[in-house]
């Protein structure tokens, strides 16, 4: 074998080693990885129940119900509405009509269980992703960033 072709095999076993490494790497952060999507998206992508995602919209007047720790409520893109229900203390500025991020999973029955919940922190603040979304929906008019 040449010094050529021995340079060109080292070369050809470390490209398939890096390869293997980063669908291994891949492969394992598959299911660390979370979606955003609107109430919309997730009925017109038809997301699989037990999947992890995040959920963001408004959460719709009037419907915020607490029984303990046991909270639900309705989070709405102006199109689509969806039941999250959430077990543990929400945070401080979560409202009614305010913007929120959930975290968590869609349900068999078409509900969201959320293991997470996110509110805006200030008047003047809305994540990214909700307010595109609801900016193109036409339901949010805030300041463009």
């Amino acid at each position: 074998m040449t010094r050529k072709q021995k340079r060109l095999a080292v070369i050809s076993g470390m490209g398939l080693v890096l390869a293997l490494a980063a669908a291994l790497i891949f492969t394992a952060l598959r299911d660390q990885i979370v979606f955003f999507y609107s109430p919309s998206e997730i009925a017109e992508k038809a997301v699989q129940p037990g999947t992890p995602i995040r959920m963001g919209g408004l959460v719709l007047e009037g419907s915020w119900k607490q029984e303990g720790e046991v909270n639900s409520f309705i989070v709405h893109d102006g199109q689509t509405r969806m039941t999250a229900n959430y077990t543990g203390i929400l945070p401080d500025l979560f409202r009614e009509g305010q913007g929120v991020v959930t975290e968590g999973s869609l349900q068999l029955d078409g509900t969201f269980l959320a293991t997470n919940v996110l509110a805006r922190h200030d008047e003047n603040y809305m994540p990214r992703e909700v307010a595109d979304t609801l900016r193109e929906q036409g339901v949010w008019q805030g300041e463009e960033e």
